[in-house]
């Protein structure tokens, strides 16, 4: 996935605002599990409440350690006789280690864990018009499926699970389809977009960036990673803590002593916050609170905004602060999250 395509990363990100873009995200990861005690393994091994979904259902979470860290954020589907777990590229082999693991420690040795992400393609379609382009390609209304669900298609005689998921806060699906029917997809796509008047384009990884933080979507090794827990980013909803999975009993002790810092969005004026920069307090000591795990234009918003970690007395809305930049301190405050309401939300 190139950062951007010759459209350039700010457009491709209106867009999809606007109407419909194509990721290439077969840098994503799948792992099945299926067999005996497959349920109770899966509500075991994630964050989430699993064990209510019927077929067809998807539904968020996260993979954590003993710690209560965040070893990755998933997708989980739930599919006849089998999970259909969406990992990310970087901890594609990690997560499926862990789940062998698992599946060891737990007495759970008979399961089927495979990685089907060779053989996997995964494009995403997100727009306002995903939808309407989804049901012109596929000869089939998928605008009937709920939002986190999924269902089985065939677009162009190519079998297709769609998942009726995303990461822009935009309506829309991710499919899954065999790897070597990739470039017929993706021009079908593009084509069936031309044709009928619906604006579609190809969105790189920056666009792809602005729009998930513009919707308040984490990003492994910046919102979330294995040196975060859930509660201090703000992801306890994303724990069911009326069940057991691994790192609950590490987040209620955290939970117990109270936390140390937060995940705050912040507005900054007169200049780009990166990745890494100081935020300092805005009384003139300078003393250091916290840094930024992510910050960018926000072509929606039409904000220079970051994401935050800092003490939870600085975390409140209104909180005045300074990120230093190139080591000037430049001024910011703290804003409400998430900068645009996903669709999902409206």
């Amino acid at each position: 996935m190139p950062i951007s395509y010759p459209t350039g990363a700010v457009e491709e990100h209106l867009i999809t605002r606007r109407s419909a873009g194509l990721f290439d995200i077969d840098h994503m990861g799948q792992i099945e599990i299926s067999g005996p005690g497959a349920d109770e393994f899966v509500s075991h091994a994630v964050s989430s409440k699993v064990i209510d979904m019927k077929d067809g259902d998807a539904r968020y979470s996260l993979l954590l350690d003993e710690a209560g860290l965040v070893l990755d954020d998933l997708f989980v589907y739930k599919l006849p006789g089998r999970w259909w777990i969406v990992v990310n590229a970087s901890n594609r082999e990690a997560d499926f280690a862990w789940f062998k693991k698992l599946a060891g420690k737990t007495g759970t040795p008979a399961l089927k864990i495979i990685d089907h992400s060779e053989a996997t393609y995964m494009i995403a379609v997100q727009g306002p018009r995903a939808i309407e382009l989804m049901d012109l390609v596929s000869g089939k209304a998928v605008s009937v499926l709920p939002r986190f669900t999924s269902g089985e298609l065939k677009i162009g005689g190519i079998p297709v699970l769609f998942g009726r998921t995303g990461y822009t806060g935009e309506d829309g699906g991710e499919l899954f389809f065999p790897a070597e029917r990739a470039v017929e997809l993706w021009e079908l796509l593009l084509a069936t977009g031309a044709k009928h008047g619906i604006e579609t384009k190809a969105i790189g990884l920056a666009a792809r960036d602005s729009l998930r933080f513009e919707a308040g979507m984490p990003l492994h090794g910046h919102e979330i990673s294995p040196s975060i827990n859930p509660l201090e980013a703000g992801f306890k909803w994303a724990c069911d803590f009326e069940k057991d999975f691994v790192g609950k009993a590490a987040l209620e002790r955290i939970q117990a002593e109270g936390l140390k810092r937060k995940l705050a969005g912040i507005e900054v004026s007169g200049g780009v916050p990166r990745e890494g920069y100081e935020v300092v307090a805005a009384d003139g000591s300078l003393k250091l609170i916290g840094s930024c795990v992510a910050g960018m234009f926000c072509p929606t918003a039409k904000k220079y905004a970051a994401n935050v970690f800092v003490p939870p007395e600085f975390a409140k809305v209104g909180t005045k602060v300074q990120v230093l930049i190139h080591g000037k301190p430049k001024d910011a405050v703290v804003i409400k999250r998430p900068l645009y309401i996903p669709a999902y939300r409206r």
